[in-house]
This record gives structure tokens, sequence and C-alpha cells, in this order.
């Protein structure tokens, strides 16, 4: 063990392991794994020195995430295997620049570049910005910066490119802070769920509009370039800011004439005083020139002055003397073991896990416009192993109701092996714009991290029950917006419109009001013809809705979901002339020709929209034997890569497991 040369503070380290230490046999039970297993693992680790340790949220998204990182940093320092190649903990982040916002002091409790609110730093950045009037302390998280709004304790927001109305835990509560907060503005590509709330929108320039700097996660600077102008009135978030600024009279501190005067001031506040006390330093940067801005080569941090702008450093503490500390060593940190906030129970038997999947993008704020993306996954649900389905009455493509101590929605089921018992899985993805079910975040817990502030986002007890669907619907219409009611819903885009997927659980409205709801649904102009089949007895409602002999909105109502029409032939039909003859075929839950829509399943390679049957049907056909081979015949695969996992369960003569093909 290499401790004693690389840090201090082992001896209280290994003390507070030990003393809340399970047995290898209670270890196997909580990872629900072989004994024999977690014993390998412990040897292997013990006698393989180039080892990684990778953790993405798992670890972050807790309410003890700050120790568990610094448990597996403990590890890593003990055994002496950091700074040097093919070891080390790795965070995995779902942020492009996440690490780009905490140099700039994109934390409530830290100041720009890596600076914090000791007295020297605050001195210093004081001195720096010549501003006397500089915070003394940190900031609120995002958590307590929402209960302060509830509590009238702040009367503005400016939200800058984020959607907390969906992704914080507790949403609805995030909501009626939202709506209760005197002057809320947002800055972001609008519409989104925050938007909605806010008192002034200001159209904000998006990721290809934009034009500076991003950091990876290994320290790698990299200048962003725009490839297309923002629309319209647009504009990037350091413009909005300095405007701002100057307009309260703050314009000589705001001088900025565009990306490279920012990143010159950034780069010399990481240089100023700093005798390598601090290790984020890009002072080399400093003094470049608009010409050498645009011509910046990806480069890592620290790169301080005097060297050559292209010379970063390359790994971090491969030195063993140069952690930045008074001694230069690192310090263990003691890390008792914590268990969850909120434990399951006899009334909340389940442990509701969120995470993303493969084709979307946090809250769907310009993934979900994408239809090529919905065709892998189109709707939000339930995952949840067998086992506990069979427990808890559930079944396959059934509906499910999920309830936490914060809310309850309900959801589409779907059972899976891969799931882990005693776990369910929902997305995070799905809004109210896109579904009855969303946000997840009404269900998640706000229990919070004491360091980080990170919600525990992972671990919300919760229990589940069946719901009886009494009918299935498909909706297409050229609106977005869709009424409440009781039944589930979940909309997808199309190149014309939107299709919409129903399941109610209570009877179809009939009468007048049965006739006042179907126009609610379709949506359609008042001048719109509506043309109508009915067989009352089977429970079969059929509606199309034309303006102008162009299909507007159509409905389909039937009691059993197999009973409907695949939506891909209907879909193209959405905005196009339909003839008289060819209504009765539309009515019919065809595609308008006269013969019935066909159904290939889910598209597994979106990148070039290869479905399920195809695949199938090619693997079976030319009795492909691998990845490679699939990639030549159909090019699933060689694009993104994001499907190769479903491809490989195929040749294992598995079903693809779309609901977790990317759970988080």
């Amino acid at each position: 063990m290499a401790a004693p040369e690389l840090a201090t503070g082992l001896a209280a380290a290994l003390a507070a392991a030990r003393a809340c230490a399970p047995s290898l046999a209670e270890i196997a039970a909580v990872a629900d794994l072989p004994g024999g297993d977690v014993a390998r693992f412990y040897d292997w680790f013990a006698a393989t020195e180039r080892t990684v340790t990778l953790y993405s949220q798992g670890v972050n998204q807790s309410s003890s995430g700050t120790d568990k990182v610094n448990a597996i940093v403990n590890c890593h320092l003990a055994t002496g295997r950091i700074g040097r190649p093919g070891m080390g903990p790795l965070s995995l982040t779902g942020q492009p620049n996440a690490m780009g916002g905490r140099e700039v002091g994109g934390l409530a409790n830290q100041l720009a570049a890596h600076m914090g609110f000791c007295a020297a730093d605050l001195d210093r950045v004081r001195r720096f910005w010549d501003a006397p009037r500089l915070t003394e302390k940190p900031g609120l998280k995002a958590v307590d910066l929402f209960d302060a709004v509830l509590a009238g304790n702040i009367k503005a927001l400016w939200i800058l490119g984020t959607n907390p109305a969906d992704s914080m835990p507790r949403a609805g509560r995030v909501r009626e802070a939202l709506a209760a907060c005197p002057f809320v503005v947002v800055s972001d590509c609008w519409p989104t769920d925050t938007t909605g709330f806010a008192d002034v929108v200001l159209p904000a320039a998006g990721w290809g509009e934009k034009d500076g700097t991003v950091t990876n996660s290994e320290r790698c600077i990299s200048r962003q370039r725009a490839f297309r102008s923002p629309p319209g009135e647009a504009r990037p978030d350091w413009w909005m800011l300095g405007e701002c600024a100057r307009r309260m009279g703050w314009g000589r501190a705001f001088r900025y004439s565009g990306p490279a005067d920012i990143f010159r001031e950034h780069a010399a506040l990481s240089a100023f005083e700093n005798a390598g006390a601090r290790v984020f330093d890009i002072g080399a940067l400093a003094d470049i020139t608009d010409e050498e801005y645009e011509r910046l080569r990806p480069v890592q941090w620290p790169l301080r002055r005097g060297a050559a702008p292209s010379a970063g450093t390359l790994r971090l503490f491969g030195n063993r003397s140069v952690f930045p500390t008074a001694d230069g060593r690192a310090r263990f940190v003691p890390t008792p073991f914590r268990p969850v906030a909120e434990p399951v129970s006899k009334e909340w038997p389940l442990v509701l896990n969120t995470g993303r999947m493969r084709d979307q993008w946090h809250t769907m704020t310009r993934t979900g416009r994408v239809p090529r993306l919905a065709t892998h996954v189109g709707e939000p649900l339930l995952a949840i192993h067998p086992r506990d389905a069979e427990r808890f009455g559930l079944i396959e493509g059934g509906l499910a109701r999920i309830e936490s101590r914060h809310g309850a929605m309900v959801l589409p089921t779907r059972l899976s092996m891969e799931q882990r018992p005693g776990d369910v899985f929902v997305p995070m993805h799905w809004t109210d714009r896109f579904s009855s079910a969303g946000p997840i975040g009404r269900l998640v817990g706000a229990a919070t991290d004491p360091i980080s502030g990170q919600p525990e986002s992972k671990a919300t007890p919760v229990r589940v029950a069946p719901v009886a669907a009494q009918w299935s619907g498909l909706l297409l219409r050229r609106s977005e917006t869709m009424p409440s009611g009781a039944y589930y819903w979940a909309r997808v885009p199309l190149d014309q419109g939107h299709a919409v997927t129903l399941r109610g659980w209570e009877a179809l409205p009939g009468g007048q009001h049965g006739e006042t709801w179907v126009l609610a649904l379709l949506d359609s102009a008042k001048a719109a013809e509506t043309v109508a089949y009915a067989d009352p007895r089977r429970g079969i409602y059929r509606y199309a809705s034309l303006v102008g002999d162009r299909l507007d909105a159509c409905l389909f109502l039937t009691p059993e979901p197999d009973d409907l029409p695949a939506r891909d032939d209907l879909a193209s039909l959405l905005g196009s002339e339909i003839s008289a003859a060819a209504r009765i075929g539309l009515l019919a839950g065809t595609g308008g020709g006269g013969s019935a829509v066909g159904d290939g399943g889910p598209t597994v390679c979106a990148c070039f929209a290869v479905n399920l049957q195809t695949l199938h049907k090619t693997i079976t056909e030319r009795r492909l034997t691998s990845v490679a081979e699939i990639g030549a015949a159909l090019r699933a695969g060689t694009n993104c890569g994001s499907c190769i996992p479903e491809l490989r369960a195929m040749l294992r003569g598995l079903q693809p497991d779309a609901a977790l093909s990317a759970a988080g």
C-alpha cells in the first residue's frame, strides 16, 4: 500500500470503514450477487494494479453521494492507483460541459476558477473583480432554493438553460414555487414546462448556435464554434447577462465584446495569485488574441503562465507530491455508512430508480420533437421484475398506478428479467407535454447530500397496484395539447403532427357528453367535417376529421389494444387529401388503400430506421452470427452504436429489452 506516500489520514478512514463494515454474506445479499463473485471481485481489485473505478449517477444521486465518491477515492489512494496510466476513479457524467460549468463557478457553494468561500479566496476574487460587495457565503442549492421561493424568501428568479419544472425532485412542489414567485425570468429555447411559469422569456441561442469553450471530464478545453445563426432575437447567455448588468449600471464591469474577452478574464483569474496552490490554472491563455482564441486547439489544464498554449497537462498527480494541499499530500476522508434517507417499508415496499433511455435527452425539450427518436421507445413505462409483477398483480402491457409519499401516476407496465427484484424503473424524460404520466419528478423524494446538495433521485420508496383499462385508443392529429381525463396518454411527434396512445380506466362517455369528448380529442377547426363509424355492441368507435378533404385528425377506440391499427401508414395520411372512397378504408383502420396497416415492430436502430421484424427476418434468413454481419446487411449498429446491446441480445436468441436498454 502506498498511502503514507500519497496521503494522510489513513488510520481514521480505515477505522470508520471497519466500524460499519458488513460481512461478505451481507454485502452479497444487498448487491444480489453470489458470495463467491463478491469475494472474487475483492481479490481482483487487490491483485490488479491497473484498476479504473467508473461511477455515475447511481453513486452521485444519493443522500450520501459525497461519502460514496470519497470512499472510491480512498480505495485508490490506499492502493496507490491514482495519477498513473490505467488507474484511478473516473466519474461518468451526463453533461457534456459539466466540468466547464464548475470551472466558472457554476455551483452554489463555489466561486469562479475553483475557489471557495474561505477568507483568502473571497479577498482574492473581490480584489480581482474590484467587487467590494461580493457575496460572502454560499448560495442555496437547487432543492433549498425552491423551498425558499415557496416560503416567500426569494421574490425573483432568473433560470437559464434548465427545466426545473420537470427535472427537480418533488416537481409538483417546484411548480407551486414557480407559480408563487412574483417574478420569473427564463432564458431558453422555448417552449419548455418552465417557460410556462415565466413572466419574461428571453429567447436563448441553442447549442449549435453558440460560440465559446467546453471542458470534458479529462480537463480538456475545446473550442465550440456555432454552425448556424441564432433564429430571430435569440441571443447567447453571456450577452443577456451583460446587457442586464449594463442597464443596471454595471456596464464598466461587463465590457465584453465577445466570448474571447470573457475567456481571457477567466484564464487570468485562474492564475491570479496562484503559485500552484490551485490546480485549475490556465494562465498561459490569459493573453491570447482573438485570432489565437478562434484557432485554439483542444488543450488540458493546468496550463500555467509561461507555457506554450498547446502544452497542456496530460495527467494529474503523476508526481506524487503535487496534491493541492499545504504538504502536497492527499487527504483520506472517513466515510461511515449511512443508509438511504427513506427506507422501504410494508407500506412502501419497492424502490423507485429513475434514469435515461437510449434515444432521449433530459426533459425532451429537443429530442421529443424528432419523430425518429420516438421509434425505439415511444412512451414512458414502469419496468418491473416478473416476480414483483406477480406479487402485486401487474401484467405485461397493463396499466399500473405507482405512488410515493410525494405523488402518484399511471404508467404502462413492462416486465423485465433484467430489472432488479425489489426495484422498479421509470425513465426521467417524459414530461406532461408528452404524457399524462409526466414528469416522474413528481414522485421523487428530495432528501439531499449534506455536502453536494445532490438529491437522492434513485431510491424513493413506492408502491404499485394494477389499474384495469376499459378501453384503448389511437389518436392522430395536427395539434399538440392534450386534454386531461380518466385515461393515460402518451404523445410522439410525426412529420405532419402527433400520434397519441390512450388507455382509459373509466367507461367511454356516451350521448352528448361523449360527442363533446371526442371533438375535444380531435381538436379540429370549427369548419371541419367529421365522419364516424360506431359499433356499440363491440365497443369499437372510429372518427376522422377532415378540413377541405384533408385529414386533420382521426381517433380509434376499442376495448383491446391489439385491435387498434398500427399508426405508421395512418400517419402518412395526416394532412393529405382523402378521397370519398378512401374514407371507408380510413375508418376501417387501413392505410386508405384497402390493405391493413403493417407493423414491423419497434425500431431498434434509430439511425437507419431498422425495425425489429426486419432484423429478426434478416438474421434468420441469412443466418447472421455477429453484429458486424448485421451491420453489413442492414447498416444497423454502424453509426452511433447505441443499439448494439440489443443486436447482441437478438443474436443470443433473446428478445431485446427496450425498456432497460439505457436505464441509468
